[in-house]
């Protein structure tokens, strides 16, 4: 029986190309969203793997689901928490509602997925635990105080609760994508990208969303046994932490 691979925010962008990276790698993988109805169903009639739909940001939502998920499918080994919204505006433009909502979902929704997840991982004594941070989260960006701040506390979070699971089997790690070529970066006008942006990476491209998804199928196997606690900078040279 293949191991069960959790992806929030898994039908769309970098998401979606991990859910099917994972899925080749042999994963049984289950997928969440948020809203997109449309986009789910056509992600589930494209690839076969089932979606759930529900916040991240509910914590009784989030366990009620995952419990569905291992009632139904098998017990959850590899959970990766990529699940993520943008709320930009200049820090003092920006409302307590637009605060609250990114750190909601973008922090507080790492715990309300992982917590329950945690105790069975540790009587298994086998999880990975992938959380997708963010550049942002490492250099910061003006118009982000709060999706900043959301992805740093995401890579605080990821090293505590790898000391925590090293001895359970747990890994838990994170990795911070630059600028990826995801429906909502290639919306950014041609010549923003082409004289602001790419000039900012050594590359001198976008990143793929592929590539994030290779990078986690190395993180979810056996392989990577040894790697935790650990923050992968997936930019094309942008930013070096």
């Amino acid at each position: 029986m293949s191991k069960v691979a959790l992806v929030t925010g898994g039908s769309r962008g970098i998401g979606a190309a991990i859910s099917k990276a994972l899925q080749e790698a042999g994963y049984t993988v289950v997928a969440t969203y948020a809203g997109n109805d449309d986009a789910a169903k056509a992600f589930t009639e494209e690839t076969g793997i089932k979606t759930y739909k529900w916040s991240v940001a509910d914590y009784d939502a989030c366990a009620d689901g995952i419990k569905r998920i291992e009632d139904e499918v098998g017990p959850i080994a590899v959970l990766v928490n990529n699940a993520g919204i943008t709320r930009d505006a200049m820090f003092h433009k920006m409302t307590p509602q637009q605060w609250k909502e990114v750190i909601d979902t973008n922090l507080t929704g790492l715990f309300n997925m992982t917590h329950p997840v945690w105790s069975g991982m540790r009587d298994r004594k086998f999880g990975r635990i992938i959380n997708i941070s963010s550049i942002n989260g490492q250099k910061g960006q003006a118009g982000q105080a709060n999706y900043s701040a959301a992805k740093a506390g995401d890579l605080g979070f990821t090293k505590a609760l790898a000391q925590e699971g090293a001895r359970a089997g747990i890994t838990v790690n994170a990795i911070c994508p630059g600028y990826i070529a995801t429906e909502m970066v290639k919306a950014i006008d041609e010549k923003v990208l082409s004289e602001r942006i790419i000039p900012q990476i050594p590359v001198g491209r976008l990143g793929e969303p592929e590539e994030i998804a290779r990078t986690v199928v190395f993180l979810a196997s056996d392989e990577a046994g040894f790697i935790t606690g650990s923050t992968i900078s997936a930019n094309g040279g942008q930013y070096f932490a």
